[in-house]
């Protein structure tokens, strides 16, 4: 598994009820291999990262492609909250 700086990892979760994780790669090893210098979006806590088989490397685009779907479903999900609420 290769990345380099800038690259974003995901950690998938397959425990019912967690979610995926999501780090930011700061920095790598020799010729872009593990172990990587991550920055973890949900607690902010920076450390060193060897990466499973459960882990996935996404580009700066790809992550924010998978953000824009995120937050498109989140809106939707909201909206039909809001319509069914107001039905009542």
């Amino acid at each position: 598994m290769k990345a380099q700086p800038g690259d974003w990892l995901v950690v998938h979760s397959h425990i019912e009820g967690r979610h995926d994780r999501r780090a930011e790669i700061l920095a790598t090893g020799p010729d872009g291999e593990p172990p990587f210098t991550v920055r973890w979006t949900d607690d902010e806590h920076e450390g060193l990262f060897f990466p499973g088989p459960d882990s996935q490397i996404l580009t700066p685009a790809e992550q924010a492609a998978h953000a824009r779907a995120e937050a498109e479903l989140i809106d939707r999900v909201q909206a039909t909250i809001g319509r069914t609420t107001t039905d009542r």
